[in-house]
């Protein structure tokens, strides 16, 4: 089976549209994989009628929480990691061992 681009939906083909290709044959899945179906299409609504900015906000803060997570969790395994440590864990996380090295030689030494 061809799966189509995340933009496009299945249901309608067009772009912009809600992709069920994760969803599994029990019509559970993406978007909350603990979440019913009525409640997930109350969320894309939601989501719907935010404006783009307001969008593009609660994107950049669920990044933000993410990433703060991510650094509690590698301060949690490395207590006695310096910043810097933490930092370059953080972008091997993010970016992959090879990116974060070429970006990051010191990376090499985690």
């Amino acid at each position: 089976m061809r799966r189509r681009p995340a933009s496009v939906s299945r249901a309608s083909g067009q772009a912009g549209g809600v992709c069920r290709a994760h969803y599994n044959e029990f019509g559970r899945g993406a978007p909350g994989a603990d979440t019913s179906p009525p409640f997930d299409r109350l969320q894309i609504e939601a989501w719907r009628r935010m404006s783009p900015l307001d969008r593009l906000l609660a994107a950049d803060a669920l990044s933000r929480e993410f990433q703060a997570l991510l650094l509690a969790a590698i301060r949690d395994r490395h207590p006695d990691a310096s910043e810097r440590e933490c930092f370059l864990r953080l972008a091997v996380i993010k970016l992959g061992r090879e990116r974060a090295v070429q970006l990051y030689p010191d990376a090499s030494d985690l």
